[in-house]
């Protein structure tokens, strides 16, 4: 083989090298774990006599057994109603913040707009489950701060961590944060839209109100949708948060969220066939979720395009 054929084997299989790295990364740690999950969830325990002894316990095929019971068990159906509660409150709440964070960063008169960008986004740089500890002791009535003003007021004290009130709790969390991401990845989009777009629009009369409404808004309309698809997925995903006020509250069982009922069943009950299961259904009906608001929103964008 020639010394010019060495080398141009050599810079067509560059590529490839530089890929496996990330594809055995991506088969260690996403597909085999994605595939093991699946086989488990087709499969169960049958235990023979008193299931004591070698042999008493035997991994059997199950087939779609575990996804008949998941989908037939309320409590996951019940968790499932909680989380839709719950990202009804979230999403709209911390895009619109985001939004208008965003819009505001990017006028002209705004002032020490790099302090103001990092106080906005620094609560997302926060561990979950810190930032639920943190609003968690706020939210207690007997070491809440104020709880301690609200009593000298006066005024009434709602207890957050129980009916109703948790939702807003719990959302308060996600909100508080998740906004300072979402923010960053408008705001950035803002950045990009160019100065003459702006100049245009003031030399034709209009207000900043306008400019924001009718330009900026329309123009950060794929951060919009791509923002809303990531918040969707958090939202169907909820666990930290719950799961670290559960100790302060009676109001959050084991099983409020879908991923709480998977871990209680697959760490508390030992089932990890039937926690595969709700994990996998989990995954479908994210990703249906998803998929259909992405094709919703392509599907509107070439709606407009026509126009």
């Amino acid at each position: 083989m020639t010394t010019a054929r060495r080398k141009s084997y050599g810079v067509k299989g560059a590529p490839y090298a530089f890929l496996l790295p990330a594809t055995i990364l991506f088969a260690l740690f996403f597909a085999l774990p994605i595939g093991y999950a699946l086989w488990l969830s087709l499969h169960k325990v049958k235990v023979s006599g008193l299931g004591l002894g070698a042999g008493a316990r035997k991994e059997v095929w199950a087939g779609l057994e575990n996804y008949t019971d998941a989908v037939t068990d309320n409590e996951l159906i019940d968790g499932g109603l909680r989380v839709l509660g719950y990202g009804a409150i979230v999403v709209p709440v911390m895009l619109g913040l985001a939004l208008l964070f965003a819009l505001m960063l990017d006028t002209d008169k705004v002032r020490f707009a790099p302090f103001t960008r990092l106080a906005i986004f620094l609560p997302y740089a926060i561990p979950g489950v810190v930032a639920a500890l943190l609003w968690g002791f706020l939210y207690l009535p007997d070491v809440s701060p104020f709880y301690f003003v609200l009593d000298k007021l006066g005024m009434p004290q709602p207890n957050l961590l129980d009916g109703g009130p948790l939702y807003l709790a719990l959302s308060n969390i996600a909100v508080w944060g998740g906004t300072g991401f979402n923010m960053i990845v408008i705001y950035t989009s803002l950045q990009a839209i160019p100065a003459e777009v702006y100049e245009a629009a003031k030399l034709d009369g209009a207000t900043p109100l306008q400019i924001a409404v009718k330009i900026k808004i329309p123009m950060v309309a794929p951060s919009l949708v791509l923002t809303f698809f990531f918040s969707i997925i958090a939202t169907l995903q909820v666990f930290s948060e719950p799961t670290t006020l559960k100790p302060l509250t009676n109001s959050v069982s084991t099983t409020w969220s879908p991923l709480m009922k998977v871990y209680r069943d697959a760490f508390g009950a030992g089932d990890i066939y039937a926690a595969a299961a709700e994990a996998v259904i989990i995954a479908i009906v994210t990703l249906i979720l998803s998929f259909g608001f992405l094709r919703a929103a392509n599907s509107r964008n070439k709606q407009e395009e026509a126009r």
